[in-house]
């Protein structure tokens, strides 16, 4: 590539995008050609969910600017006015090359309002994926904001173009996050039950985050998860929801499994740690990614509840279930029942090599920020 350093900024507002992003921002730190920088906000900057800006500090990254983009009363629109804001004062400041957000967050969404508003240059990793309530827009007007794609596969793919993305734009290098499943320095899971002071041998997980269309019902849908993860009998890792609208409902339904012996509960755990615990559990329940997408890498079972993944990903180790007593019950009666087959859909573990090479490659940098529409003809 070139002589020029190109200065990248990578924005993460959470555990899990920041657990996704960071073999990324190492494989280019590592780059003497790129100089890494790091915005960090959202759910790390929050004592409520463990503080976890901690863990981006703790990583070695030698560039990273904090910034609180919300208060315990801000709603999701809000969170997205603040985000802009100080987003757009940092990136005046730093004058990066580009912007990388990820997935379907609002903070991810205010990235791309700036870097599309200021010219900048703005990659989106993992996009053209679909899910339920208001992420799959999200993600979707994240996608039309940016110019660079990277995707984890070729179902993605196909989807961006669909929104009339460019070809050219498009690079399917997988889910960055199998980078670190497949990675032989995960710690064992002696070292977890020893970091977060649990000894159960035989676990499930519960992860259960509030679905924004549907605010109406997520007090009840939350207490008959609550329910039916008491009645199960078995051991629970629970691990607090994201900081989406409703939150709040779902913490004081899992305050009544407080001083349960069966029952652990974690405002937040460190990527690798969690992959881990994933796959040794018996199984996973709830409606978070780490179920549809995680979980079968390892072939670790999932129950997935209600709407909040809806379509995104279908195989034989997700089982699927409305958000009643009955269904929940049959899903846990069944679930163990399902055989331990790894399925993999997103790539093989090379994400960061692959983008590391695309934007080596100094003809990577000769595009413009005009996007065109691209119609495709249709059957």
């Amino acid at each position: 590539m070139s002589e020029q350093k190109r200065k990248i900024v990578f924005l993460t507002g959470t555990r899990a995008d920041f657990g996704k992003l960071k073999s990324l921002m190492h494989k280019l730190q590592d780059d003497q050609s790129f100089e890494v920088h790091i915005f960090v906000t959202g759910m790390h900057m929050l004592a409520k969910y463990g503080y976890t800006c901690a863990e981006v500090e703790k990583a070695g990254f030698a560039n990273i600017y904090r910034y609180i983009n919300q208060n315990a009363f801000d709603s999701m629109d809000q969170v997205l006015g603040k985000t802009i804001s100080g987003l757009s004062d940092y990136i005046k400041e730093v004058a990066p090359d580009m912007l990388v957000v990820h997935g379907d967050r609002v903070e991810a969404l205010a990235g791309a309002s700036v870097g599309a508003l200021n010219n900048l240059l703005v990659a989106h990793i993992e996009g053209g994926e679909v899910s339920g309530t208001v992420d799959e827009l999200i993600r979707h007007a994240v996608s039309k904001l940016s110019h660079i794609h990277f995707v984890a596969n070729e179902s993605a793919m196909n989807r961006l173009l669909q929104l009339g993305e460019s070809q050219s734009s498009i690079h399917v290098i997988g889910s960055p996050d199998v980078d670190v499943m497949n990675s032989s320095t995960l710690p064992s899971i002696a070292d977890v039950r020893h970091r977060y002071r649990f000894d159960f041998e035989h676990y499930s997980i519960l992860m259960f985050h509030p679905v924004t269309t549907e605010l109406d019902t997520l007090a009840l849908q939350a207490e008959t998860v609550v329910d039916q993860v008491r009645m199960s009998g078995r051991n629970y890792i629970v691990i607090y929801p994201n900081n989406d609208n409703g939150a709040d409902a779902i913490l004081r339904a899992y305050a009544r499994l407080n001083g349960d012996p069966r029952i652990r509960i974690y405002p937040s755990m460190r990527f690798e740690y969690f992959l881990t615990l994933l796959k040794h559990a018996d199984f996973i329940i709830g409606n978070s990614s780490g179920g549809v997408r995680e979980a079968p890498h390892f072939g670790t079972p999932a129950i997935n509840l209600g709407s909040r993944q809806c379509n995104r990903v279908k195989c034989d180790l997700v089982l699927n279930a409305a958000i009643t007593r009955e269904a929940i019950s049959n899903a846990l009666r069944i679930v163990q029942e399902i055989p331990r087959i790894p399925v993999k859909q997103f790539g093989n573990g090379n994400s960061a090599a692959s983008f590391h090479k695309i934007l080596s490659i100094p003809t990577f940098w000769s595009r413009t920020v005009q996007k065109h529409f691209v119609d495709r003809v249709l059957a």
